[in-house]
């Protein structure tokens, strides 16, 4: 059976009630999580982004959940520090954690005021960061001279058991590469057809480890109100490489998406005001051939999705799931 988890937007809410909210999803019937880890939200609307690390540490210690994060090390994150963080996670919570190394968006990675290098280059940066930081997790002094450098670094405090570091995706090329390094795939939702290829592109060229997919929902009482909120709440995450990659902040996100309506976002969200609609899509991703599905509900207010929705999917989804 497909494990379902909780996602955690730390675009959209505050690390306090994210806290809240995760140890809610435990209760409730899921089955894991996963955090994203920005320093600017996609939008000034969304108005969060608290420090993913600091709250990871939280997190597992106050629920048995296991928790992963998308993480890209190379620039505002040198990889020696990426590896003592990520090891002292595993250390602490032996196979509760797990982190997706991707190549970046300018929008986090500008602040340090270092150029924004070219696509090819920060995905060589990438896998050069993925070696070094498990080079460290075996307790290795580590020096490098490369796109990234490193003198002598050492971890003092190793995991129990291997950090998995998986691979973010949004085409099949990066899934493809990405099959080389990675410990699983992670993605999002997309036209199965895509997904399947992608799927494909990494198991064929030898991809091990779990797939996961990322939902993006939005659901509500009436069909009016969660086009509202995906609407709001998720328009400046609709754009295509590169774009996507290269606006610097939040202002620059909200200016492009001012003219973008319904219909693009509909491609990027599941919405519905009918739970068995949204089930209906769920148990598509699940024949796909995804282990892990973990649901973003877009909107900020989580009472209801809480309340209603999440325990009647989790109910059909899980074995465990709320009643």
């Amino acid at each position: 059976m497909t494990l379902i988890g909780f996602h955690a937007s730390h675009e959209q809410l505050s690390p306090r009630e994210l806290l809240r909210d995760v140890q809610r999803a435990e209760r409730i019937g899921f089955q894991a999580a996963m955090c994203s880890d920005h320093i600017e939200p996609w939008s000034e609307r969304q108005g969060h982004s608290g420090f993913a690390w600091s709250w990871l540490g939280a997190a597992l210690a106050t629920t048995d959940l296991r928790f992963g994060v998308v993480n890209a090390p190379g620039q505002r994150y040198h990889p020696a520090i990426i590896a003592h963080a990520s090891a002292t996670l595993g250390q602490m919570f032996p196979g509760r954690f797990w982190m997706a190394a991707g190549s970046g968006e300018n929008m986090n990675e500008h602040i340090t005021g270092d150029e924004w290098p070219d696509k090819e280059t920060r995905q060589l940066r990438l896998e050069e960061s993925v070696d070094l930081i498990r080079r460290l997790h075996t307790g290795e002094r580590v020096s490098h001279d490369g796109l990234v450098r490193m003198d002598r670094a050492k971890l003092w405090d190793l995991p129990e058991q291997p950090v998995p570091i998986v691979a973010p995706a949004v085409s099949v090329e990066t899934a493809r590469r990405s099959a080389a390094w990675a410990d699983g795939l992670i993605t999002i939702n997309q036209p199965h057809d895509v997904l399947r290829e992608m799927v494909d592109a990494y198991r064929s060229n030898g991809g091990r480890g779990p797939v996961a997919l990322q939902v993006h929902l939005a659901w509500a009482p009436s069909r009016e109100e969660a086009e509202a909120t995906a609407l709001d709440q998720w328009r400046t995450n609709t754009f295509s490489p590169p774009k996507c990659w290269d606006l610097a902040t939040s202002d620059e996100f909200d200016a492009e998406s001012r003219n973008i309506g319904l219909e693009e976002v509909s491609r990027a969200v599941r919405i519905s005001s009918d739970v068995e609609q949204h089930l209906e899509w769920l148990r598509e991703y699940e024949a796909l051939g995804f282990d892990e599905i973990y649901l973003h509900y877009v909107g900020q207010d989580h009472d209801r999705y809480f309340d209603q929705f999440a325990p009647a999917v989790l109910a059909e989804l899980t074995e465990g799931g709320a009643a």
